[in-house]
């Protein structure tokens, strides 16, 4: 069983936490970083362009950055709220297989959303993760792979404010509709984030075969 640590570091500006990625996942590559890591954020802010994205899918771009980025997929938004997961993983040591991993990450989600009282599921044809029966989105998936070491990762909504997607064709899906977990729970306890995370990171265990253990900031 692979060593996992686990990162929570708060609010992060989007730039910084794109190079830190960067830094830890060629610390991996080169064997300067002996473990796997797992970085949990949120960021203020900001929407993303993926490899694959169109520009006529971002709708509104005044009053917030804009950063074209290395990952695959379209347009995404990340903002207050949300949980962002970066996984820094070495594929070697679990499977190398891109599909493998887009698939396990979704896994590792819906497993966390089922502890929560969520239903969650795959949609055919998508990358990511909707609520069952209901077809709603509540987390995007966007990675980069280098040397079978991953960076970029996912989104989670869990309080985001829902109408900052009203910006852009989320992903690129016309029509889409996001939710989040308060929405889905009508949950606005204070602690919610919490146990978000907590079901998250053992949605982690159980998909990727880690334990996963608190870390410091690398």
């Amino acid at each position: 069983m692979t060593h996992l640590e686990v990162i929570s570091a708060g609010l992060v500006p989007y730039a910084e936490a794109l190079e830190w990625q960067r830094r830890l996942a060629q610390d991996r590559i080169d064997g300067r970083l002996p473990h796997d890591v797992l970085l949990l954020l949120e960021h203020p802010p900001v929407v993303t362009l993926g490899r694959a994205s169109h520009r006529e899918h971002l709708l509104q771009a005044e009053g917030v950055e804009v950063v074209e980025v290395e990952r695959g997929g379209d347009v995404t938004f990340h903002g207050p709220g949300q949980l962002v997961g970066y996984p820094i993983l070495d594929l070697r040591q679990h499977r190398q297989d891109l599909h493998w991993y887009l698939r396990t990450l979704e896994q590792a989600l819906i497993d966390g959303l089922d502890e929560l009282g969520i239903p969650a599921e795959r949609n055919s044809g998508f990358t990511g993760v909707w609520t069952r029966g209901g077809g709603r989105k509540i987390a995007s998936i966007g990675v980069h792979v280098k040397q079978w070491v991953t960076w970029h990762g996912f989104a989670l909504n869990v309080t985001t404010d829902l109408s900052a997607f009203e910006r852009i064709v989320p992903c690129g899906i016309p029509g889409v509709e996001m939710t989040s977990v308060e929405r889905e729970l009508g949950d606005r306890d204070s602690g919610l984030g919490d146990r978000v995370v907590a079901a998250v990171i053992r949605g982690f265990e159980h998909a990727f075969n880690v334990t996963a253990a608190a870390g410091a900031r690398l």
